[in-house]
């Protein structure tokens, strides 16, 4: 496939069809590590399986009139101990 490097702002970027991305399961805003390897252009996804979300982000979406509450299950069903 042949593509070419075009002038984005002050920056140069290759576009990468659709089907390209598909295939190494990458979207649009996730990472990837890009090194050079004997001249060779190397772009790699890069999977995090932690640190995706931080605990700050993750309570920045709760609702501020968010109240818990205990939620009732009924009565026990084996011998838990309550």
């Amino acid at each position: 496939m042949l593509t070419k490097i075009q002038k984005w702002g002050n920056s140069q970027g290759i576009r990468l069809p659709r089907e390209v991305l598909r295939k190494i399961d990458i979207s649009i805003g996730d990472n990837v590590d890009v090194s050079i390897y004997h001249g060779e252009i190397i772009v790699k996804p890069v999977k995090v399986t932690r640190g995706k979300y931080t605990l700050k982000n993750l309570l920045k979406n709760i609702p501020d009139d968010y109240r818990p509450h205990e939620i009732q299950w009924g009565a026990p069903a084996g011998k838990e101990i309550w």
